[in-house]
């Protein structure tokens, strides 16, 4: 067969593990590959037998919908056209009411049968096809690393998460070494397991990861190799045996996730245990906009500025902005929180590259030195977030202005500069006072820089 791989142009870290793996299947079947990113209208769609097509998040809807439209009205009758990932699984119904003429695969492929291929295989057995990801001009960031999985799953129903939709069941173990191509070097190895920990065979994971050349101090091409638990650990089940064990491995960092301000008991001891199993480097997802306050992404950040100050080594908070689960696009509000300063945050976070680091001046003058100034910072016009300096005396001005605003002002402040403002707003404003804080908010054509 002539089999087409397709994965929409969205701007993605990891590679698409679901299609390296089908190719590697169909090439043992001696069928021939195309693997294409995006639109391609050059090719003759109408030569291929199948066609699959992977999806990801669900809020690049409008993209994946594109993309399965367009090799849907090209192919031929003959053609077999397959969608499988996260939004298909998501969205299973939906897609299946749009497209009636197409297969969705829903949830882990777990054998060839999911795929009406015989004889009945396990598709774990097929190793990931990294030669596909050569075939096209993007670049994956990770390009450098095996990608893989341990385990599947996770022990936790977090009410934020997709996993348990995706991957209802735990897997305690899967072999690393049926996962890695004999003839494919790479220098790092990412684990995307969701929850490692929670595995009973943990400690035979990590024999696999040593066996398979990850060790300490091991080199490919004269460079140090790394791994990454790249989802992050659940501090909940860490403990100084699993630290001892993480510490064989040669890892650059270690990450947590901490995204309940009411485990923050359970967090820093985790922190402190890493810390004792002597990790210098740590690093943790903190998600917002979900069901915490700003107050509570503030605390969490200033809980990792000050745990890092207090044991001496740097503990980088990665914040991630939470968006539902059937959300085709980011413009989810949550309900402590609203969009002004969600962009005050995407501002501030710009600046900083998206990573908060634990020195706590630096911390303090992006953030603030308390939850107030926090909110205010979060209220300014975002041009004066992420250029502080240049527009100095301008911020003066407004917060000169902000400070005399009342509760109720400033809940029109927010709601009016959700969107962009323009002159004519600003004359329709009969309120004195708002109407010179909206001067603030115009767009700036050439901002400085400098």
């Amino acid at each position: 067969m002539n089999i087409l791989l397709v994965e929409p142009d969205y701007k993605n870290k990891y590679p698409p593990l679901g299609l390296m793996k089908i190719s590697t299947l169909h090439k043992s079947r001696g069928d021939e590959i195309k693997f294409i990113k995006g639109c391609d209208r050059i090719i003759d769609i109408g030569n291929f037998d199948r066609i699959y097509i992977s999806t990801l998040f669900t809020f690049y809807w409008a993209k994946t919908i594109k993309t399965i439209k367009f090799y849907n009205r090209r192919k031929s009758k003959n053609t077999t056209l397959y969608i499988g990932g996260v939004m298909a699984t998501l969205f299973k119904d939906e897609l299946a009411h749009q497209f009636e003429n197409i297969k969705i695969i829903s949830g882990l492929i777990n054998n060839t049968h999911q795929l009406n291929l015989k004889p009945k295989m396990r598709f774990s057995q097929f190793v990931p096809d990294y030669s596909i990801l050569k075939t096209i001009s993007y670049q994956y960031p990770l390009s450098d690393a095996y990608i893989a999985y341990t385990t599947r799953g996770c022990v936790n129903r977090c009410g934020f998460c997709a996993v348990p939709k995706i991957e209802p069941a735990f897997e305690d173990y899967l072999p690393l070494s049926s996962q890695i191509p004999k003839n494919v070097q790479k220098k790092n190895l990412v684990l995307l397991d969701n929850n490692i920990l929670a595995s009973h065979k943990f400690p035979k994971i990590i024999a696999d990861i040593k066996k398979a050349g990850f060790t300490q101090k091991a080199r490919w091409h004269q460079k140090l190799r790394r791994v990454d638990f790249n989802q992050g650990l659940d501090a909940r089940l860490f403990n100084s045996a699993k630290a001892t064990l993480l510490a064989q491995l040669p890892m650059k960092v270690l990450r947590f996730g901490f995204d309940n301000i009411n485990l923050k008991a359970q967090y820093a001891r985790a922190i402190k245990i890493a810390v004792e199993a002597e990790f210098t480097k740590l690093c943790t997802y903190i998600l917002y906009n979900y069901k915490d306050t700003p107050e509570e992404l503030y605390k969490r950040l200033l809980i990792n500025v000050n745990l890092g100050n207090r044991l001496d080594v740097e503990v980088a908070s990665f914040p991630m902005r939470y968006i539902p689960l059937d959300a085709k696009n980011r413009k989810y509000t949550g309900k402590h929180w609203n969009l002004k300063f969600l962009r005050g945050v995407s501002s501030i976070l710009l600046a900083t590259h998206g990573i908060v680091g634990g020195y706590k001046p630096f911390f303090e003058a992006a953030f603030g030195k308390d939850v107030d100034e926090f909110k205010q910072i979060l209220s300014m016009p975002e041009i004066y977030i992420i250029y502080r300096k240049p527009y100095l005396k301008e911020s003066k001005e407004w917060l000169k202005l902000y400070q005399k605003l009342s509760v109720t002002q400033k809940k029109v402040l927010y709601k009016t500069c959700s969107n962009p403002i323009s002159n004519e707003i600003i004359n329709q404003e009969d309120d004195l006072l708002l109407r010179k804080i909206y001067k603030h908010y115009l767009k700036i054509k050439n901002p400085r820089k400098h």
